[in-house]
């Protein structure tokens, strides 16, 4: 596999995890969250001397340990975990540095890379503007060339970015801006004249990063900081990352989503309530733990699935990307919503970290692309792809799930395979009756996309579990009995909720006859599904078992 050897990111993930312990322990973070406060001396730290985490995802040939996106996951996970305000102050020298790594020129990367590898600089991503927002298409900052006897020497860069995580204490700025040939990527040294910033936005959480506009008044660059050699090419380089960066914030929602489960399990067993403790009442654990593990860990199946093809150079990924950061942020949002009540009135207060885990992990649902975009590109995407094959992509994806369950059938495939067929059906009834028109549509057609497609994914996860083919570096927090029923557990949710979803979207827009509503019923396969859904409290009791240890 690309990019570490498993001795070397084991070392890397404990090598955080101490680094946390001396200097992040709780009470530091409930104090740097309670004073809005942004620990720049430990973040330089874990990006310089301290931890050296930037050399991740810096290659061999500039100073860095070349890791791959298998890696970088593992270690957003982790730094997730710890705190996601200080993740992100982290996060924002790995985004900034995106635009250098994936389109600068050779000494370009060379120049940049090897810095931020030796000195530890932190970088900040200037993309997102105040009235644009995700829509990178419509910057208004600006690149004013500059010449000098009749040569392009440099540029004068004006305009300003809104939403900068590290944006007042960066040393280098990735800033995207309308060249005469169309948006480019510049490199900004802090130092540089023009260069101011707004005060720290006032934020709901990840009150432990810097977030602030910064504003470049005729910035003087000189023609060599035009990222590429070549102007025009800044949005094609940004969608060139966003399966990659949106991996990241993914393993961020994941790592959060753990960290409050984490909290609620050693809760509930020292909890009593009625002479027993909360752990073993199947009206906490069955509502407030497992189904929140399986869609954690329906979500990592697909991480992990993506990352494995991103670092085996399989394209751009960008509508996988999405899906991952859409389950994992969507999962680890409601999980840490389902830690608070499982704290119960404790879980209200700002004492117990649950609570920070709650306001911080939200903030995965919106940057990097909020959750609604995620859903506008797979929905778009898969439209496509439903279009392009004549209504067979799903089909085909649940023909092979059912060959998997053929071999496998503890995995879950079967009842994947249900949800994966019921939403081939969805699209097919939508395309007859143009309801795409209805833009809402195509976005909960991307919605249940993602459930159907992590279904999948964590299906064949088990299965390479079961055969003994899981990557060297896979988390293995579960062992192959609790993995599969955590798979099936998911995989009859994403069934049911493809279908009746579906069902209740395509008829709400009207596009089912009444005559014709009970034969689309049972193209949807709704009898399989619900018939599917046997032996679900079953697997939710082994679940259990298996996350509080009871095996």
């Amino acid at each position: 596999m690309t990019g570490l050897d498993r001795e070397s990111l084991d070392l890397t993930l404990e090598a955080v995890r101490e680094f946390a312990a001396d200097n992040l322990p709780d009470e530091k973070l409930l104090e740097l969250d309670a004073a809005d406060e942004f620990p720049v001396e430990v973040v330089r730290a874990m990006c310089g001397d301290g931890l050296g985490v930037q050399l991740l995802f810096i290659p061999e040939d500039y100073e860095g340990m070349g890791g791959g996106a298998f890696d970088v996951y593992r270690v957003c996970e982790e730094l997730a975990k710890i705190d996601l305000g200080v993740a992100t102050g982290v996060l924002a020298t790995f985004l900034g540095s995106d635009p250098i790594v994936f389109g600068g020129t050779p000494a370009q990367q060379k120049h940049w890379m090897t810095r931020v590898a030796l000195e530890g600089l932190l970088m900040a991503y200037c993309a997102t503007e105040p009235e644009a927002g995700s829509d990178l298409g419509a910057l208004k900052s600006v690149a004013e060339p500059v010449e000098e006897n009749g040569e392009l020497v440099g540029y004068l860069l004006s305009g300003s970015k809104q939403w900068i995580s590290n944006g007042g204490y960066a040393d280098l700025y990735s800033v995207l801006a309308k060249a005469p040939g169309g948006p480019s990527w510049f490199v900004v040294e802090r130092e540089t004249d023009g260069i101011s910033w707004g005060e720290p936005e006032d934020k709901h959480g990840i009150r432990a990063s810097n977030t602030a506009a910064v504003h470049f008044d005729r910035v003087r660059v000189d023609a060599d900081r035009l990222i590429g050699g070549a102007e025009g090419q800044g949005l094609r380089q940004a969608q060139e990352v966003f399966g990659y960066t949106r991996l990241m914030v993914a393993a961020f929602g994941l790592g959060a989503g753990w960290a409050a489960l984490d909290r609620a399990v050693p809760y509930s067993v020292e909890r009593i309530q009625g002479g027993t403790p909360l752990s073993e009442k199947q009206g906490y654990t069955h509502k407030l733990i497992v189904p929140h593990a399986a869609r954690l860990e329906a979500a990592r199946a697909y991480i992990e699935e993506t990352a494995e093809r991103i670092d085996g150079a399989a394209g751009e990924l960008n509508t996988e990307g999405a899906i991952a950061k859409y389950m994992a942020s969507e999962a680890g949002n409601l999980a840490a919503e389902a830690a608070i009540q499982a704290f119960g009135g404790y879980g209200y207060t700002r004492e117990y970290m649950v609570e920070k885990i709650k306001r911080d992990v939200r903030i995965t649902t919106i940057y990097e692309g909020t959750s609604e975009i995620m859903e506008m590109t797979i929905g778009r995407d898969r439209w496509q792809m439903h279009l392009k094959t004549r209504g067979r992509y799903f089909h085909d994806e649940a023909d092979k799930l059912e060959g998997l369950a053929v071999e496998h059938p503890e995995t879950g495939a079967a009842a994947a395979a249900l949800a994966l067929h019921a939403l081939a059906e969805i699209f097919e009834t939508a395309r007859v009756a143009r309801l795409t028109r209805n833009q809402h549509l195509l976005f909960r057609f991307g919605e249940l996309a993602a459930l159907a497609e992590c279904a999948g994914s964590f299906a064949r996860r088990v299965a390479r579990a079961a055969e003994g083919r899981l990557p060297d570096k896979t988390d293995r927090r579960f062992d192959l009995p609790a993995l599969a029923a955590l798979s099936r557990i998911f995989a009859r949710e994403a069934a049911l909720d493809v279908a009746s979803k579906g069902l209740k979207w395509v008829c709400g827009a009207g596009g089912v006859e009444d005559a014709r509503l009970a034969t689309f019923v049972e193209r949807l396969g709704l009898f399989e599904i619900h018939r599917a859904q046997s032996g679900l409290l079953e697997d939710m009791n082994l679940a259990a078992d298996a996350i509080y240890g009871r095996n």
